[in-house]
């Protein structure tokens, strides 16, 4: 990932061409399953089922807008299933992760066949569920009355459940260092485990690799306490940026001792809005202002993670990352961007990180036949 003679952006610090990367790739080992992305708009997803073609991507698990999803299976048709997730358009906010969510649970499921149901639970919930002086409390927690309303409806319709939990080191040491207010780091997981283990007959995904990727000894302590636990590696900026802050040997031997546990995921977002050179609304529309931007920026997810899991690649990420000022901003700018180093991931490895974890454990709950691993 050398620099090239591309325009240089913060999608594309080094101005290459994120296809010819693919080219130089080649074929995965195997097709691969995309567990984790939020597919949205109509002549986007056409772009998006380029780039994923491109790359080797046979299928994704899309959090789409449910107004808007049924234009994504259009196009994409079969590539594509989906993840039940909040309609954040449901016009009562205080609603959205409470009562609303369990009438979209029942839509997703009937409507588009979602197994897999998303419960988000960042700290900022703490202020979004306190809206009009509601008690956030009976909805962040994962072991709080909404949640265990939603899981309980979930297990009625044969769900598997998907987490957000905690977000980036660089975010708790900023925007969420007040911990009377949003809890520490460590505090967010405790509700997390006592909704695991009380559904341990049915698969749990913590997105964003368990939201703790800086820190794989208590990775390793949460999956050997739960067999019924797994992770997936969505977020690509954040993922590049943890995971490449530890030494090679390590991080290999994570992912070689939990083969089986470690799904594939981009979590690339798409959007209509990335195709106009205007002004966007959306709060992720201006990183892509043409329709070959926004293949650069999809493209640009998928080589990063690729060069990452499949080469020995050591150098900067061609992806600028502005949680680096976030706590450093004399040394790091908008355009700043952290190293990005390849695990070298063995052929076995990558097969079930790209595939075989997610046959094993979202393919067999789907058809009935899953059964939490073994860790005797």
């Amino acid at each position: 990932m050398r620099d090239g003679a591309h325009p240089k952006w913060a999608e594309n610090r080094l101005g290459i061409d994120y296809l010819a990367v693919a080219r130089e790739l080649g074929p995965p080992v195997v097709p691969i399953i995309d567990t984790h992305a939020h597919i949205m708009g109509s002549r986007a997803a056409e772009v998006y089922g380029e780039v994923a073609e491109t790359f080797g991507i046979e299928r994704v698990y899309s959090q789409s807008r449910l107004a808007g999803a049924e234009e994504v299976r259009t196009v994409l048709d079969d590539r594509v299933r989906f993840i039940a997730f909040p309609d954040w358009g449901v016009g009562d906010p205080k609603a959205v992760h409470r009562g609303a969510y369990l009438d979209v649970m029942r839509r997703w499921h009937g409507e588009f066949g979602a197994r897999c149901v998303k419960f988000w639970g960042g700290p900022a919930l703490w202020d979004m569920a306190a809206v009009d002086g509601a008690d956030p409390a009976d909805v962040v927690p994962f072991d709080s009355p909404w949640r265990v309303k939603q899981a309980e409806l979930a297990c009625e319709l044969g769900m598997m459940f998907m987490v957000h939990i905690a977000d980036p080191d660089t975010w708790f040491a900023s925007k969420w260092s007040d911990a009377a207010r949003y809890r520490s780091k460590l505090e967010q997981y405790a509700s997390l485990e006592v909704m695991v283990a009380r559904y341990n007959d049915r698969p749990w995904i913590a997105a964003h690799m368990g939201g703790w990727p800086e820190n794989l000894e208590f990775l390793d302590g949460l999956l050997g306490r739960h067999s019924n636990l797994y992770l997936d590696t969505s977020a690509t900026k954040w993922m590049l940026r943890a995971l490449s802050a530890h030494d090679r040997p390590v991080v290999r031997g994570f992912f070689e001792r939990w083969r089986g546990r470690l799904l594939f995921g981009s979590d690339i977002v798409t959007t209509d809005e990335h195709l106009l050179a205007n002004d966007s609304a959306h709060p992720r529309g201006r990183q892509a202002t043409s329709e070959a931007e926004a293949r650069q920026l999809y493209a640009s997810r998928y080589a990063s993670l690729r060069v990452m899991f499949e080469t020995a690649y050591d150098g900067e990420s061609p992806i600028a990352d502005p949680d680096l000022a976030m706590l450093e901003p004399e040394r790091f700018d908008a355009m700043s961007a952290p190293t990005l180093r390849g695990m070298s991931l063995s052929a076995d490895d990558l097969r079930v990180l790209y595939r075989g974890a997610h046959e094993s454990v979202v393919d067999t709950w789907a058809r009935g036949e899953w059964r939490a691993a073994d860790l005797s």
